[in-house]
């Protein structure tokens, strides 16, 4: 069978009408994601997703054996068809079957993160459509057909990397890619007008644009950031102490820039206390990014006419060594999981299932009542 994007033309003009709005405004996602490792010999990569409108992401699970075709959201060319190796399931947007976060039945785990101003991409030509991917379907690639960082590295000079033209979107899709094994190893993929570049995640985090190496520069700001307290300083004659907890961290920025992100990410993720479990991989992991969720009105676009304002619609971790798949949502807020390989097992052509389940409180007043 041959995956391709199947969806009926109303909710395709409404979803792709809104998105030219949004592209047209250049409001960028705020995209947040950390790596973290536990003591089991466990890997969790998590992100949060940010955007200026639902995008309307489920879960899609595409299984092994299914044939997918590259540019199949350009109406003008086609690409060339190869079959998923590995099962792989994780989010969407907008009933793409596309997968721009999640995992294989490997382990492997891929997260599209915007890049704007940055992104590169090559055209698609007579010459290399017959190895053409377009930006947005890197994670079906990926997760198609990989197991391990290594043969995605080994395996992206045989590709090219194209900027499809999407008509209904005037545009293409200007991603950066973050790809870490059940190894621990990780990486960041970025196309700029300087080629492709695979950079090691040394510091475990993964923000928007400038580029990676840019952002490790800018680290040298604040090199003296740490998590204790500082003590007492004496400046003449006046003994000066800080107002209280935190004075480690203080100069820590707290704006929602790409570069002000990746500082924090790169404080909390790397000074999170040791994880004994991937379980407790996971439960600090979605702690870390409740710093990082951002309330609809708080990032808006300067013409007060643009009714878009940058929201975290939902936020996800994998659990790598044991696969399987958690995400939360902007509405729901409890925490989600899939078993990746066990959905597998019966499964035998890609389906979505909703990701959205509402938001639910338990009341707790008769228990008091006991």
């Amino acid at each position: 069978m041959t995956t391709k994007l199947k969806t009926s033309a109303p909710l395709r003009a409404l979803a792709f009408s809104i998105l030219a709005l949004f592209l047209g405004a250049q409001t960028a996602m705020a995209c947040t994601g950390i790596v973290l490792r536990s003591a089991d010999g466990g890997t969790v990569p998590a992100r949060t997703m940010e955007f200026a409108f639902d995008i309307d992401s489920n879960v899609l699970a595409i299984p092994a054996g299914t044939e997918i075709e590259t540019l199949g959201l350009d109406p003008e060319n086609t690409g060339f068809t190869f079959t998923a190796k590995y099962g792989f399931l994780g989010a969407n947007g907008l009933d793409k079957q596309i997968v721009f976060d999640g995992m294989n039945t490997q382990g492997l785990y891929f997260g599209a993160f915007y890049f704007a101003q940055n992104a590169q991409f090559g055209t698609v030509s007579d010459e290399n459509r017959d190895r053409a991917v377009s930006s947005e379907e890197m994670g079906n690639w990926v997760l198609g057909q990989f197991a391990t960082v290594d043969e995605v590295v080994a395996a992206l000079p045989s590709i090219e990397v194209v900027g499809s033209y999407i008509e209904e979107i005037n545009g293409f899709a200007p991603f950066h890619y973050a790809v870490t094994d059940r190894t621990g190893a990780s990486v960041v993929i970025e196309y700029t007008k300087d080629g492709m570049k695979v950079h090691e995640n040394t510091v475990n985090v993964v923000t928007n644009n400038p580029t990676y190496d840019w952002h490790l520069t800018n680290l040298a700001n604040y090199v003296g950031l740490q998590p204790r307290n500082v003590e007492a300083i004496e400046v003449g004659t006046q003994s000066i102490r800080p107002f209280g907890q935190g004075s480690g961290m203080l100069g820590l920025p707290g704006d929602m820039t790409s570069p002000t992100r990746f500082v924090r990410a790169v404080a909390f993720a790397n000074t999170s206390l040791p994880s004994e479990t991937t379980d407790d991989a996971i439960f600090k992991a979605f702690h870390i990014l409740n710093v990082f969720d951002i309330p609809k009105g708080a990032i808006r676009e300067a013409d007060p006419n643009v009714p878009l304002t940058d929201y975290t619609l939902w936020t996800s971790a994998a659990d790598t060594l044991n696969i399987v798949y958690y995400y939360k949502t902007y509405i729901s807020q409890s925490v989600e999981s899939v078993d990746v390989r066990a959905v597998f097992e019966g499964l035998t052509e890609p389906k979505i299932i909703e990701m959205e389940s509402g938001f639910q409180v338990r009341d707790r007043t008769a228990d008091f009542a006991e």
